[in-house]
């Protein structure tokens, strides 16, 4: 019996006529609508009521997690709630509450036995959750720039400046790179972050010298290289590879090897330190 009712709440998403959801008006903010069905940006909607949401997950939890998951997204059998249209068309339950009521029982689904506050408290719940960026660790930042500029001057000094000088190579460098994730990018990796990046203090690409065994050596811009074998291209435009056997030394200078050192010592403080005073220097 108990195994029916966490499967009856399936339902809810695959097994409501479409027209029920077709006839609500759209909410102001909402979704826009091709052909009758709720497609496009997602609502967000910040609880009401915190203490109906956790009601709702009590509930939820007893009826309806071992189908849909605890997280709304899809369980033993249950489609996932997340973007389900008929849960984000509903607002306060009128939409999720009629399926919960009356069941659907040509589709294995009976009615469940909830009052309607039980049922406004579920869609509370389901509400409660975000669509579009569910995970808050995904959302894009309205702005990274929310750092210390003066702390960030400092970081500057320690790690960056043997190199590079706020007054030569970085001069205005936010004038020419004005979006700050760029701009970010840009000295994490250089290279990394596309066009309007600033070059680094050296080349981008690595140098590769292959000594051969006879005592010959090649050099020039490396295109790869592992363990049995090096790729790379002349000064003159030419391609060489070499199989790497006894007596081979393969020497690769990274211009980039620096950065490369430094970038797992940043703390998340000193990234944005520095990327905020990068931000001054226009």
């Amino acid at each position: 019996m108990q195994q029916a009712r966490v499967i009856a709440f399936v339902a809810i998403v695959s097994l409501l006529p479409l027209t029920i959801a077709a006839q609500q008006a759209p909410q102001p903010g909402g979704r826009g609508r091709i052909g009758g069905a709720g497609i496009g940006a997602y609502p967000q909607r910040t609880p009401e009521d915190l203490a109906a949401v956790e009601r709702g997950k009590a509930t939820y939890s007893t009826n309806c997690a071992f189908c849909h998951g605890a997280d709304t997204r899809g369980g033993d059998g249950g489609p996932s709630l997340l973007r389900s249209s008929l849960v984000l068309d509903d607002q306060k339950g009128e939409l999720v509450g009629p399926v919960i009521r009356s069941g659907r029982p040509d589709r294995g689904m009976p009615a469940f036995a909830l009052t309607a506050e039980q049922m406004s408290d579920i869609a509370s719940f389901l509400h409660s959750f975000r669509v579009a960026g569910y995970d808050a660790s995904r959302d894009r930042p309205a702005s990274i720039l929310v750092g210390d500029a003066v702390a960030g001057e400092k970081a500057f000094a320690g790690k960056c400046a043997s190199c590079h000088s706020a007054t030569g190579d970085l001069q205005g460098v936010a004038t020419r790179i004005t979006d700050p994730r760029v701009l970010q990018q840009s000295w994490l990796v250089p290279g990394s972050a596309g066009r309007g990046s600033p070059p680094p203090a050296r080349p981008r690409s690595p140098r590769v010298t292959v000594t051969l065994p006879t005592g010959q050596t090649i050099d020039g811009e490396l295109e790869r290289v592992d363990d049995f074998a090096v790729s790379l291209k002349t000064s003159d435009g030419g391609r060489r590879s070499f199989r790497i056997v006894q007596g081979m030394q393969v020497k690769v200078a990274d211009p980039l090897q620096s950065h490369k050192a430094l970038l797992p010592t940043y703390t998340d403080a000193e990234i944005h330190n520095v990327t905020a005073y990068l931000a001054t220097l226009k």
